[in-house]
C-alpha cells in the first residue's frame, strides 16, 4: 500500500506527495494534460516538439541543464498522444532547485526565433531517422491511418508529416504554450526524502503564483464503430516481410482494459506464451512476434505484429494468427495461464512501486486520468479478472471486421 497527501492550490494545481525514507533523493513529475491529441490536424507534432523546447530555456533561466546538474540532479521528459510528462531527480538537500527549474518553465518558455528553429531541426532529424529512413519507420503512421479515420489517434506524437514541423512559427508554438501548459493542466507529483509539509510550502512558493489559464475544454471528434475489414499491403525497402493487424479496443478507464492487457501477456509475454511457443517455437511460421496494446485513455488498439520465417508467405501466417484468436474465442483460458500472467504483472507493479521516480509518475498519472488512489487497485482489478471476461472481451472485440490488417512487402 502506497500512502500519499494530496494538496490542491488555488491556480489549479494539484500536488501528489509520497514519503519514501529509504531514499537521499527526491523526484519531482510533472504531468500535463496535453498530448498529440490536442494538435490542429494541421499542425501535429507540436506536442512533441515542446518536449524539445521545454529543455531550451525558460522567462529566468536561459540554461535548464547547467544548474540542475551543478545541484547533482538530472531530468527527461516522454510525450505520447494522451500526456506530456517531464520528471527530475536529485538529491533531497537541493530539492529547491528543482522546484525553481520546474516552475519557471511553467511560468513561459525563453521563446525566440532561433531557439525555435533549433528544436525544429532536431525534431526534424528524429522524424527522419526514425520514420522516414529506420526499416519499418513508417508503420505507425499507415497503421494508425487505417484504424482512424476522425479521431486525432490517427497521427504518432512525432506528428503526421515533416512539413507541420518545417512550417511552425514562433506564434503557433506560443499560442499552443499558453493555452496548455499550465497550472490548472498539470499534476505534480513530488516523491522521495521530503515531507508532505515541506512539499506543499515549495510548491506554493514556487508555482503558487502562476495563474490559471483557463484551458479550453476538450472536444475531440469521437471514431465511429468499425463496420469491415481494413487492408493494406505496401513494399518497402526492409530486410522480412512483416505483417501488422489492430483490433479497437476500450480506453483506459474502461473495465475491459485489464482483460485486453491479459490476453496480450497470455499470447505473446515469454516463451510459454501462445504465439511464441506455438508460432515460433513448434511451428517455425513466425522468427519474432508480438501482441501488445496501445494503453490509451481513449479507446484505443490492440495489435499483433510479426515476421514470418522464410518462405512462410503472410498470407499463411495471417491465417495461423487468427486461428489463435479463434481459440481464445471458444476455449476458456487455463487456470494456470491466467495465474501465471497476473503473478506476473504483480510482481513486477510492486517492484517497480519501490522506486521513488516510478511512483511519481504514477501517482500523477492516475492523479490525472482518475484518483491517485487507483495506484493502489490496480493489482486488484487485474485479479478480479476471470477467464469468463477474457472469452467475451476476445468474442466481442477480436473479430474480422473490427480489425486493420497491413502487409509489409519485403522487395
Amino acid at each position: 500500500m502506497i500512502k500519499f497527501n494530496r494538496h490542491i492550490f488555488d491556480n489549479g494545481l494539484r500536488l501528489v506527495h509520497s514519503r519514501m525514507d529509504d531514499t537521499e533523493m527526491v523526484a519531482l513529475n510533472i504531468i500535463y494534460d496535453v498530448g498529440a491529441k490536442d494538435e490542429s490536424p494541421e499542425h501535429t507534432g507540436f506536442a512533441h516538439l515542446f518536449e524539445h523546447l521545454m529543455f531550451g530555456g525558460s522567462v529566468n533561466v536561459p540554461d535548464f541543464d547547467t544548474p540542475l546538474q551543478k545541484a547533482g540532479g538530472a531530468d527527461n521528459a516522454w510525450t505520447n498522444n494522451d500526456f506530456t510528462n517531464y520528471y527530475i531527480t536529485v538529491p533531497a538537500c537541493n530539492v529547491e532547485t528543482a522546484f525553481r527549474l520546474e516552475s519557471d518553465r511553467m511560468l513561459g518558455l525563453a521563446f525566440s526565433p532561433d531557439s525555435l528553429d533549433v528544436q525544429k531541426h532536431v525534431v526534424c532529424e528524429e522524424f527522419k531517422q526514425s520514420n522516414l529512413n529506420k526499416p519499418y519507420g513508417d508503420v505507425g503512421h499507415l497503421m494508425r491511418d487505417m484504424c482512424y479515420k476522425v479521431h486525432p489517434y490517427r497521427w504518432p506524437t512525432i506528428g503526421k508529416c515533416l512539413a507541420h514541423i518545417e512550417q511552425a512559427t514562433l506564434e503557433q508554438v506560443k499560442s499552443f504554450f499558453y493555452s496548455h501548459y499550465a497550472p490548472d493542466n498539470a499534476v505534480l507529483a513530488v516523491t522521495g526524502n521530503i515531507s508532505f509539509e515541506e512539499a506543499v510550502r515549495l510548491t506554493g512558493k514556487w508555482f503558487g503564483d502562476i495563474e490559471r489559464r483557463n484551458v479550453p475544454k476538450r472536444n475531440l471528434p469521437v471514431e465511429p464503430p468499425q463496420t469491415e475489414q481494413r487492408r493494406l499491403s505496401v513494399d518497402r525497402d526492409v530486410p522480412l516481410d512483416a505483417l501488422y493487424m489492430s483490433f479497437h479496443m476500450c480506453g483506459r478507464m474502461h473495465p475491459d482494459y485489464y482483460a485486453f492487457d491479459m490476453l496480450s501477456d497470455i499470447l505473446s509475454n515469454g516463451n510459454s506464451s501462445r504465439l511464441i511457443r506455438r508460432l515460433v517455437m513448434e511451428k517455425n511460421i513466425f522468427s519474432g512476434i508480438d501482441a501488445y496494446i496501445t494503453g490509451s485513455v481513449e479507446p484505443g488498439m490492440f495489435q499483433i505484429a510479426g515476421k514470418p520465417v522464410g518462405k512462410n508467405n503472410l498470407e499463411k501466417s495471417e491465417a495461423c494468427i487468427w486461428e489463435e484468436i479463434e481459440r481464445l474465442k471458444s476455449e476458456p483460458v487455463g487456470e494456470y495461464e491466467i495465474e501465471k500472467v497476473k503473478n506476473k504483472f504483480e510482481s513486477d507493479y510492486i517492484f517497480s512501486n519501490m522506486n521513488y521516480l516510478n511512483v511519481a509518475s504514477n501517482l500523477a498519472m492516475f492523479e490525472l486520468v482518475s484518483e491517485a488512489e487507483d495506484i493502489n487497485r490496480e493489482v486488484e482489478k487485474y485479479r478480479k479478472v476471470t477467464a469468463e471476461d477474457l472469452m467475451t472481451v476476445a468474442g466481442k472485440y477480436l473479430k474480422e471486421d473490427n480489425s486493420s490488417v497491413l502487409y509489409v512487402n519485403s522487395k
